[in-house]
Order: C-alpha cells, then structure tokens, then sequence
C-alpha cells in the first residue's frame, strides 16, 4: 500500500494490490479500459458509495455524507502535520479543480479526513485546508468514527511512538478516492497520477446528471 509519513517519504505503491484488495472486479475493470496519461484506474463502483458522519472544521457542526450529493468529491485521509505528502497531494487535487470550467469547479469537493484529531483541533484543520482554497473541506471525528470511515475503504494508518517532545509520526494510506455525484466510486487517484488526469475524470463526473 503505498504510505505517506511525517518524514516525507513514500513506500511502494501497490494501490490496487492492497488499498483497493477485497473489491471484486477490479482488477478486470482496468483490463476492460486500458490506463492511459489521460484517465484514472476506474472503480465501476466497486468501492462501496460514500457515506459518513463528522465533523467539519470550518462550522464545527456535523456533517454527512448526504450533505455533498449532486457534487463530486474526492476522499483523501492524511494529517496537517505532514510536511510533504499530504500538502503535494492536496495541492495537485486542487490544481484539478482550478483547471475546471467555472459551472463544473463549483460542483466539486475536497474532503480531507485527519487521522490524527488529537493535533489537528477544528481551528488547525480550518486554517489548514483553507490554505488549499475554497473547495477544500476539513473532517474530523472520533477515533472511532475514523476507523470505521478508514475501514470501509481498505485506508490503513498508524501512529509512531512519541519522541521527549510528544511529536510522532503518522503512517498512512495516499490513494484518493473520487466519487460521482450521486456518491457512487468512480475512480481512485494514486500519487503518480498527475493534474491532466484528475481534471479529466473531474470534467466527465461533473457533467453528469
């Protein structure tokens, strides 16, 4: 599974051999449609559709997943304390969303779920995915509800052992997973992909009914 820490470093990434491992078909999909520098590993909604509850940063009120229907989204779990993976990946996301044409930019989110709440207070996760601009949406919840959100779509992360400061490293998966406006998969992001891709697959969603 391809890992993110507080380090900046990345493992290999094996994105469908383990973070998408258990989502039958898969593997068939892609053979069915050919990867190329233009499009995203589909996932025919294979991965299970997109439902939660936390909290968002910016009112501090609870949130659903119902709340982002008729847009597109994309799910990214990370932490505001990683100092390379995490703001690279939201910043080439965001890049996606400025590339869109006005109408479709307004009908796509970002959603960044911190796995680690106990640092990232409302007011940390508020600053830190407004820096990213105005579709970017912060989330937090209980470790609990974490888990059970991290779960669902084979994310794994992991928190290293505290230093004399009390700072730790996180370890977590980097796949971002997109979803139609209807709030079934469609496509999942792995770091190698680039803006033209993202924007490509963002354009077609969002031009949907």
């Amino acid at each position: 599974m391809s890992t993110a820490t507080d380090r900046g470093r990345a493992a290999p990434i094996r994105v469908r051999a383990a973070a998408l491992a258990g989502f039958a078909l898969l593997a068939s999909g892609c053979a069915r449609t050919p990867r190329t520098g233009a499009s995203l590993h589909p996932l025919y909604g294979l991965a299970p559709r997109l439902a939660f509850t936390l909290q968002d940063a910016a009112s501090g009120a609870a949130v659903t997943a119902a709340a982002f229907r008729g847009r597109v989204v994309m799910l990214y779990f990370g932490y505001t304390h990683c100092p390379d993976v995490c703001p690279t990946t939201l910043t080439k996301l965001a890049a996606a969303v400025r590339a869109l044409p006005p109408e479709e930019r307004r009908r796509v989110r970002i959603l960044f779920v911190t796995v680690d709440p106990a640092r990232d207070t409302l007011a940390v996760l508020r600053a830190y995915a407004a820096a990213f601009g105005p579709e970017v949406v912060g989330l937090r919840g209980t470790k609990a509800e974490i888990d059970r959100l991290a779960a669902r779509y084979r994310v794994t992360y992991s928190f290293g052992k505290p230093n004399a400061r009390g700072n730790y490293d996180v370890t977590h998966s980097s796949a971002v997973f997109i979803f139609g406006r209807d709030g079934g998969s469609a496509a999942v992001v792995e770091p190698a992909d680039g803006v033209p891709a993202i924007r490509a697959t963002l354009r077609t969603l969002a031009s949907r009914a």
